[in-house]
């Protein structure tokens, strides 16, 4: 865990990510306080978290003041909110204009506009992989006793897509079964796609009886690493299943696995695999 900071304000989003980035900073004794967003973040998931909007800029940074917090932890799903009817705090307001032309540019314009503004109050911004090197996708096998090596090709083309849509800034995820692109993630997220694929027709996609294809996930070739890295749990192995896929591939060392252990159960359960592969095979 990091030196250069002292004590962490953790702002949790939905999903177990967050959770799991508590207990980790709680271990080491330099947890500050648990900033649960409104609609997002479940706050009997943590023991006295402080409860905010995503509009209430100025009191979140207050909360991390008199919490003596020096550094900020971003984790967990969070929607891209309306706009329109967006209800800030007057720090909030006087930031929205910047948020709003990035939000034109894209998601992840829109996070570095917030990770700069935490960093203009002299708060360290340090990505949930800091915090728990356990989280990392190692390279090879992580999950399943499935051979990925006949999947090799449609690996390498859903990552390769991956990049692609990454690059505009669109997603972080692909699917591909035999050559053919089945779908491209946007602003529905993961678990929406991979529900698009299930029902695909079977003549173009796998089933649970014969898998076929692979989901994989990458960070946007651009994108600040510190927030929002691809995510891979239970869930995703459930839902990949679900969808007749052979495995998931991720980019080794740049995405999350929630709990490999458990991960690795599920795939072996559903007979598919989950794998970290280099950026450069």
């Amino acid at each position: 865990m990091s030196t250069s900071w002292t004590r962490l304000g953790l702002i949790a989003g939905g999903g177990a990510l967050p959770r799991l980035v508590a207990q980790a900073c709680a271990a080491d004794g330099r947890l500050g306080c648990v900033i649960a967003l409104s609609g997002f973040a479940d706050p009997a998931d943590y023991t006295d978290p402080l409860v905010r909007t995503i509009g209430q800029f100025g009191h979140v940074v207050e909360d991390l003041r008199v919490a003596g917090c020096d550094a900020v932890c971003f984790a967990g799903i969070v929607t891209r909110p309306d706009f329109r009817s967006f209800v800030p705090d007057l720090e909030g307001a006087k930031l929205l204009p910047k948020l709003l032309a990035a939000a034109v540019r894209g998601d992840d314009a829109l996070l570095r506009v917030v990770v700069k503004a935490f960093e203009a109050r002299g708060l360290k911004v340090v990505g949930a992989d800091e915090l728990s090197s356990s989280l990392l996708a190692a390279a090879g096998l992580i999950g399943g006793d499935v051979d990925a090596a006949p999947h090799q090709p449609d690996i390498a083309k859903a990552m390769q897509m991956a990049a692609a849509i990454g690059a505009l800034d669109a997603g972080q995820g692909a699917v591909v079964c035999d050559g053919l692109v089945l779908a491209l993630e946007a602003q529905e997220g993961t678990d929406a796609m991979l529900e698009r694929v299930a029902g695909l027709p079977e003549n173009i996609r796998g089933t649970r009886q014969t898998p076929r294809g692979v989901l994989a996930k990458r960070p946007k070739p651009q994108q600040e690493r510190r927030i929002d890295l691809p995510v891979v749990g239970v869930e995703t192995v459930e839902r990949a299943a679900a969808a007749g896929l052979a495995g998931i591939a991720v980019e080794a060392g740049a995405a999350l696995i929630l709990g490999s252990d458990a991960v690795d159960a599920a795939a072996r359960r559903h007979g598919i695999f989950v794998i970290g592969v280099s950026p450069d095979s």
